[in-house]
C-alpha cells in the first residue's frame, strides 16, 4: 500500500515562552573549512553581536534592511530543539513588498572558475505564535523579479538553487503581502552551490529550481552541516512513508570518506548509515505525491535516488539489481547494478525533466529487476521543480545607480527589490523600457521629493533616461555638466530648487537645437549664461518709471487678448461639442475633403464591414494604396465624441501590431477614418468552422505574438494606459503576411488614476462576467478567451442544442472541464490541426488562457509577462520544428465578401 508524505516536514511549532533572549557573542576570524562564501543572516538580531550554529556565524540583519520589525517567538519546545538563531524574526507589517538586498562575495565565484555562479538560498519561518493570533500567515517570496514559493502554514523553510548573472554580485529577496497574513523570516542562508553535486541540468538565467524535498531515508534526525559540508539540509523520512511492507537497514558506524572520488556528490556519511529495503523481491519501493499550487497548470521535476549497500555480510551470488519507473508506465532506468563495495555509495539523477499536471498524482517506484537475489533499497532521495524566472533583472547599472540615489537622498519612498521588475511592483517615479534583454529606466520623476544637497553624480549612469524631473525640491549649487552628456535625455525639468552659477554651454546648445526641452524657472540664482551678476543694484528713478509706463500698457493689452483668444476657444469647443460641427481637428495625419473620401472609394462602392460606428468601404489612394474607410453613419450611437476620440488616440499611438489610421475627414456632417488595409479580414473569419484554410500552428503562435505585443505596448507602453475596453477576435486583423493587428479603438480609454471604470463595455463572451469594471484587468481576461479560442479553434459561447453544443457553451468551462477529466492536451488543441502542433507550447497557451481569466481580476498576469511567455513559446517552436514553415502559410488573400470586419 502507498501513502502520501508531506513534501515539507511539519515542526512543532508548540513552544513554551521565552524566559529571556541570550546570545553567544562569538568573533570568528576565519570561517570553518567549507563555509567560505557562506552568508548566515539571523533576522531580527537587534543587538549588533553574531551566534552561532554548528560552528557558522549568524549576523544581524540591521544593516541589510530598512524595513520592518524585529520580533521574538513568544515560545519554545521544552527540548531547546530551536537553534537560537530562530528566536528571533522579521516582520513587514508595512508596504506590499520588502526586500532584503544581499551582495554575495566574488570570490566563491572565481574559486570556482564559473562566472554564472549557481546559489543555495534557504530561508528559515518559525512563527512561535509570536504576535499572538496562532495563525501563521501565507505570503510569497520572490527572487528579485520573479516568484520564489509561497510559504504556507506548515512550510518551516524553503530552498532554491539559483544563477547569477556575469555581472551580478547581489541577491533581492523579497516578501510580498498577499493579504493572508503579515510576512516574516527567521533566518537566511546563502551557499555558492558546486556545479559537480548533481548531474540534473541546472537552472538557466529564465528559471530556477526549487528544491521540493531533501531526505535521509530511514534517518532520526535532520542532517546539515557540517554534517553535509555543502550544507545541504536533509530531512527524515520513515519507511512506513514507501509502504507497509518494509524495512529499516541500519548501521552505528559509517566507513566512507566524504573527499573519495567514489563519494562525487560529498553525500553526508550519516545519510549512509540508514536505508530502506522492501521485504519481498516482488515489491518495489514506491514513493507519491500530489503537486499543488506551483503557479502553473504544468509540473516538471527532476529527481536524485542515493543508493548505498549497508549490508556488510552478503552471501555469495547476492546482489541487487533495480529499475526505477515513473508512474507505473515509464521506465526511467532498466537498471541500477550495487554490485559495488561496501558502504560507497552510487547516485542516480534524472538528466531530463518530468511532466505532470496541477493536482495528479506522481509516483517513482524502485523495484528490483527479474536477475536480482535481494530487494530494492533506497538511503536518501532529492526532488526539485523548475520555477519559472522569466522577469529580466532591470539593467545592472541602472539598478546601482537608483540603490545609489536613494541613499544619497535618503528617498523616503517604498523602493524595494529590482526598479522594473515585476511590473507591478516598479518602483515609484520610474518608467522602465523593456525593448532590450534587460529592463532600462528611461524616465525618473523625484519632484516634490525633499531631496537637498547637490544634484548627484549617480544620475550620470542611467545612460538609457529621456526624462529627468528634479523639481521642487531643495537641491543647491551648480547644474552639472553631465547632464549634458545624458545620450537619450529629451526633458529636464530643474525648476523650484536653489540652484545657482551658469548652465552649462552643453546644454544650452541641446535647449537651442531643440533636442532638450528645458525648465529651470524659480532658481533665483541660476543664470542662462555669463556674465552672471547677482547682487541687487539701485536704478535710476527714473528708469524704473519709465520701465511702468512702458510695460504697464502691453500687459493690459497682453491680457486682453488673453481673455479673448480663452472664450473664443472656449466657444468654439463648446460649439463643436453640441452641434458636432465646426472647425476640422487639426492633426498632423492627412486630413482629407469628403470629395477626396468619395474618389477614395469609389462612391462607396465595395462595403467590407458594418458596425456602431457606420459602414466600412474599400478604398485605394492615388499611390495605388489600398485602405479601409470607416464612415460614421448620422445614426451612430457613438457619434461625434467617439470620432474624435478614436483620431486622439490613434494620432499618438503608433505600434506595428495596432493598425495604423492613415488620415481622416471631418467636413461638416461627413466623418470618415482612413486606415490601413488588412487584406486577410479578423482572427474570427478564420477560426469560424466554415473557412477550409485552417490556420497552422506557427500562424497561431505568431497571432497570439502580435496580438499581445500590441496590447501590451497600449497597456504599458502608452502613458497613461490605454484600456481597449471590447477586445475580440473580429478586432484582430491579418495582413497579407497574416501579421496581427489590433484594431477599433473607438471605446478605448485611457486609464484613470483609479485604474478602472464602471463603464460597461464589450462583447458577450470576453468580458469578465464576474466583475464588470473595465480595467487592465478586463483587457487581460478577453486576450485569455481569444488565446483559447487560437488553441481549441471553439467559438468563446455559443447558444444552441447541437450534439457538439448542449445548451449555452463557454470555452473557459470546457476547457477546464476537458483539463479536469482527461488531461489530454491532443484532445484540446483544434482538431483541424491534424496533430500538427508542439504539445509543450500548446500546454504553455493553455496555461496563459486559464491564468489570464483567473476569477480573481488582481491575480491575472501583466501583459508584458504573458507577451514574453507567447515569444518563448514561438522560439521553442521554431528551433524544435523539424519542417520548414515560412510567415506566409498561405499566399491567398480573402475576397472582399469574406472580409467582415466588426467596427463599432
Amino acid at each position: 500500500m502507498v501513502v502520501e508524505w508531506s513534501l515539507v516536514s511539519v515542526v512543532s511549532l508548540c513552544l513554551l515562552a521565552i524566559i529571556g533572549f541570550h546570545c553567544c557573542c562569538l568573533h570568528a576570524d576565519q570561517p570553518p573549512k567549507g563555509s567560505e562564501g557562506f552568508i548566515n543572516i539571523d533576522c531580527g538580531l537587534a543587538q549588533d553581536t553574531t551566534i552561532t550554529s554548528h560552528g557558522l556565524v549568524y549576523k544581524s540583519d540591521k544593516d541589510m534592511i530598512k524595513s520592518g520589525m524585529s520580533k521574538q517567538i513568544l515560545a519554545y519546545d521544552g527540548n531547546n530543539n530551536w537553534d537560537l538563531q530562530y528566536w528571533t524574526l522579521r516582520s513587514f507589517p508595512n508596504g506590499t513588498r520588502n526586500c532584503y538586498h544581499l551582495e554575495v562575495d566574488s570570490a566563491p565565484r572565481s574559486q570556482n572558475n564559473n562566472s554564472n555562479t549557481k546559489y543555495l538560498i534557504r530561508g528559515y519561518f518559525v512563527y512561535g505564535n509570536y504576535d499572538g493570533l496562532n495563525f501563521a500567515p501565507t505570503f510569497d517570496l520572490y527572487l528579485g523579479p520573479n516568484l520564489w514559493a509561497r510559504r504556507r502554514m506548515n512550510t518551516t523553510y524553503i530552498e532554491a538553487i539559483t544563477l547569477l548573472y556575469p555581472s551580478q554580485d547581489y541577491f533581492d529577496v523579497c516578501f510580498v503581502n498577499i493579504n493572508s497574513g503579515v510576512p516574516y523570516i527567521s533566518s537566511l542562508e546563502l551557499r555558492p552551490f558546486n556545479i559537480s553535486l548533481h548531474g540534473i541540468p541546472y537552472p538557466t538565467h529564465s528559471q530556477h529550481l526549487q528544491i521540493l524535498g531533501r531526505y535521509n531515508v530511514g534517518g532520526t534526525q535532520m542532517i546539515k552541516y557540517p554534517e553535509d559540508v555543502n550544507d545541504r539540509q536533509w530531512d527524515t523520512i520513515d519507511c512506513s512513508t514507501f509502504g507497509y511492507n518494509t524495512s529499516l537497514l541500519s548501521i552505528d558506524e559509517a566507513e566512507t570518506d566524504n573527499n573519495d572520488d567514489s563519494n562525487p556528490y560529498k553525500l553526508p556519511q550519516s545519510m549512509l548509515r540508514t536505508a530502506c529495503e522492501s521485504t519481498n523481491l516482488s515489491i518495489p519501493l514506491a514513493l507519491q505525491w500530489t503537486p499543488s499550487d506551483q503557479g502553473s497548470l504544468r509540473y516538471y521535476f527532476y529527481f536524485c535516488f542515493h543508493f548505498a549497500e549497508i549490508e556488510k555480510k552478503l552471501k555469495a551470488g547476492q546482489f541487487r539489481e533495480m529499475s526505477i519507473v515513473f508512474n507505473d508506465v515509464h521506465t526511467i532506468t532498466n537498471s541500477i547494478k550495487l554490485q559495488l563495495p561496501y558502504l560507497k555509495p552510487l547516485s542516480f539523477c534524472s538528466k531530463e525533466s518530468y511532466e505532470v499536471l496541477l493536482n495528479q498524482p506522481i509516483k517513482l517506484s524502485v523495484s528490483a529487476t527479474s536477475s536480482s537475489t535481494l530487494p530494492p533499497i533506497l538511503n536518501g532521495i532529492e526532488i526539485f521543480y523548475i520555477r519559472d524566472a522569466s522577469n529580466p533583472l532591470t539593467f545592472f547599472e541602472d539598478v546601482k545607480a537608483m540603490r545609489k540615489i536613494k541613499e544619497e537622498y535618503k528617498v523616503s519612498k517604498n523602493w524595494e527589490g529590482d526598479p522594473c521588475q515585476p511590473v507591478e511592483f516598479s518602483w515609484e517615479g520610474l518608467n522602465c523600457s523593456n525593448d532590450h534583454t534587460w529592463p532600462r529606466i528611461i524616465s525618473l520623476n523625484l519632484s516634490s521629493s525633499n531631496l537637498t544637497g547637490h544634484i548627484v553624480s549617480s544620475i550620470s549612469n542611467l545612460t538609457a533616461i529621456n526624462t529627468l524631473d528634479l523639481s521642487k525640491n531643495e537641491l543647491e549649487g551648480e547644474v552639472p555638466e553631465f547632464l549634458a552628456l545624458l545620450p537619450k535625455l529629451q526633458l529636464l525639468n530643474l525648476s523650484g530648487n536653489k540652484l545657482n552659477g551658469v548652465l552649462p554651454d552643453n546644454l544650452l546648445n541641446k535647449y537651442k537645437n531643440g533636442s532638450l526641452v528645458l525648465s529651470v524657472e524659480g532658481n533665483e540664482e541660476l543664470c542662462w549664461s555669463q556674465p552672471c551678476n547677482h547682487k541687487k543694484k539701485k536704478l535710476p528713478i527714473s528708469i524704473p518709471i519709465l520701465c511702468s509706463v512702458i510695460v504697464a500698457p502691453i500687459l493690459v493689452l497682453a491680457i486682453l487678448l488673453g481673455l479673448k483668444i480663452t472664450y473664443t476657444r472656449k466657444s468654439k469647443e463648446k460649439s463643436l461639442e453640441s452641434s458636432h460641427e465646426g472647425e476640422s481637428l487639426k492633426m498632423k495625419n492627412r486630413h482629407y475633403s469628403y470629395l477626396e473620401v468619395l474618389s477614395i472609394t469609389d462612391n462607396f462602392g465595395v462595403v467590407i464591414g458594418e458596425g456602431g460606428f457606420g459602414k466600412v468601404y474599400l478604398g485605394t489612394l492615388k499611390d495605388k494604396t489600398q485602405v479601409a474607410v470607416k464612415v460614421l453613419s448620422p445614426s451612430s450611437q457613438q457619434g461625434y465624441k467617439q470620432f474624435r476620440a478614436e483620431i486622439q488616440l490613434l494620432i499618438v499611438v503608433h505600434h506595428c501590431n495596432l493598425v495604423t489610421l492613415l488620415g481622416y475627414c471631418d467636413e461638416g456632417n461627413h466623418k470618415a477614418l482612413i486606415y490601413e488595409y488588412m487584406p486577410n479580414g479578423n482572427l474570427q473569419q478564420h477560426l469560424l468552422d466554415t473557412n477550409t484554410n485552417t490556420l497552422s500552428w506557427m500562424q497561431r503562435l505568431q497571432i497570439a505574438v502580435d496580438a499581445a505585443h500590441g496590447l501590451e505596448y497600449l497597456h504599458n507602453g502608452c502613458k497613461p494606459p490605454i484600456i481597449h475596453r471590447d477586445l475580440k477576435p473580429a478586432n484582430i486583423l491579418l495582413d497579407n503576411t497574416m501579421h496581427a493587428k489590433i484594431a477599433d479603438f473607438g471605446l478605448s480609454r485611457t486609464d484613470d488614476q483609479s485604474h478602472f471604470s464602471t463603464h460597461f463595455a464589450g462583447t458577450p463572451g470576453y468580458f469578465d462576467p464576474r466583475n464588470q469594471n473595465v480595467n487592465k484587468q478586463s483587457d487581460v481576461y478577453s486576450f485569455g478567451i481569444i488565446l483559447l479560442e487560437l488553441i481549441t479553434g471553439k467559438p468563446a459561447i455559443k447558444r444552441g442544442s447541437s450534439s457538439m453544443f448542449e445548451g449555452n457553451f463557454h470555452i473557459l468551462n470546457w476547457v477546464e472541464s476537458m483539463i479536469k477529466n482527461t488531461g489530454d492536451i491532443e484532445k484540446i488543441v483544434d482538431s483541424k490541426l491534424g496533430g500538427e502542433f508542439n504539445q509543450n507550447s500548446a500546454w504553455k497557451i493553455v496555461e496563459l488562457g486559464m491564468s489570464c481569466t483567473q476569477p480573481t481580476a488582481l491575480k491575472r498576469p501583466d501583459m508584458r509577462h504573458v507577451f514574453g511567455e507567447l515569444k518563448e513559446c514561438l522560439a521553442v517552436h521554431q528551433n524544435t520544428t523539424t519542417t520548414t514553415e515560412t510567415r506566409i502559410i498561405s499566399t491567398r488573400v480573402l475576397s472582399h465578401s469574406e472580409i467582415a470586419p466588426s467596427p463599432r
